[in-house]
């Protein structure tokens, strides 16, 4: 890959919410900043392993669908993530591979029917000014993609140039299965002790809904009502996949986007493997919770990690 940028495409229609996406913005929440990136990091991942890119190429992010693009350059791209129909051209093309595009060519992203976020990569990734050494969009915060926000039609994508790599997809069992009902795990945080029996009992014996409050800053799930023998608490650094139990008792989930800190109680945080697919839900969706500890966590993500780099993958010559 050369640092060479080339127009790559114009967005005919940028569909309910597609953002730019790299890996996310580290090491910045002492000024008050989000990390973003991929609500869903298995399938942002995939998309850019599929051609070959570098792990932190930016991608869109695109939520339900509704993306319509025109190729400004002959290129390579991958869409992964949401099940939906993708066409190039009118006709249907698979996900979870890699498809060569021409110039002029109509690419369409329709909704999604299972899961809610998918990811377009292109061969050398979408190349846009960092900010804070990174690509990721927040929008709450106006930083990252473009201008800190959404995109929108008739805007201009560029690329870093690349050659072109063998034509790349995963087989059908490897490709997730984004399921309405989820088993999530939860790594007990320091203030786990701090409820008592009958509220743990009762949070991880029972069923929650994701509500009509769920996006990219957090999920926000209706169930039985937990306690906490406290609502005075000082505001503290918050984690990824941190589950707080606000006064109402109702747990909330935190995504990519959350705040830096907060004063809800937490009773622990979700596993990031499990994150993607809770993030990939829409309201209505069913999960119960699970505990771990934190050596199992650390292995199951070392096997995912194992996997994702000795998975096999077909080749196609068109």
């Amino acid at each position: 890959m050369t640092s060479e940028a080339l127009q790559a495409f114009k967005i005919l229609d940028a569909g309910m919410l597609s953002l730019i996406q790299d890996a996310g913005r580290f090491g910045q929440a002492k000024l008050g900043l989000s990390t973003g990136g991929p609500a869903d990091e298995h399938a942002f991942m995939w998309a850019n392993k599929l051609l070959g890119n570098p792990a932190n190429s930016a991608t869109l992010e695109i939520t339900m669908g509704g993306l319509h693009l025109e190729s400004l350059s002959d290129c390579q791209i991958s869409i992964t993530g949401a099940h939906c129909s993708v066409s190039l051209n009118n006709a249907e093309i698979s996900q979870w591979r890699s498809h060569n595009v021409a110039r002029g060519d109509k690419l369409s992203i329709n909704f999604a029917s299972a899961g809610c976020r998918l990811y377009l990569a292109v061969g050398g990734g979408f190349s846009v000014t960092p900010q804070l050494n990174s690509a990721a969009t927040v929008v709450r915060e106006g930083i990252g993609g473009i201008n800190g926000k959404p995109l929108k039609a008739n805007q201009i994508l560029n690329r870093f140039a690349t050659q072109n790599q063998p034509l790349l997809g995963l087989y059908r069992e490897d490709i997730p299965d984004y399921s309405k009902n989820l088993q999530l795990r939860l790594i007990k945080g320091y203030q786990y002790d701090r409820f008592d029996r009958l509220q743990k009992a009762r949070f991880f014996g029972n069923r929650y809904t994701v509500s009509q409050l769920a996006d990219r800053m957090g999920y926000r799930l209706t169930g039985p009502a937990i306690e906490f023998p406290t609502r005075t608490m000082l505001s503290e650094g918050i984690a990824l996949g941190a589950v707080q139990i606000p006064a109402d008792g109702q747990p909330i989930v935190l995504g990519k986007d959350r705040q830096t800190i907060g004063g809800y109680p937490k009773i622990g945080s979700v596993l990031s493997l499990d994150l993607s697919k809770l993030m990939q839900t829409t309201a209505g969706a069913t999960v119960e919770f699970t505990p771990v500890t934190i050596e199992e966590a650390h292995n199951q993500l070392h096997l995912a990690r194992a996997k994702f780099n000795n998975t096999t993958m077909q080749r196609y010559t068109e």
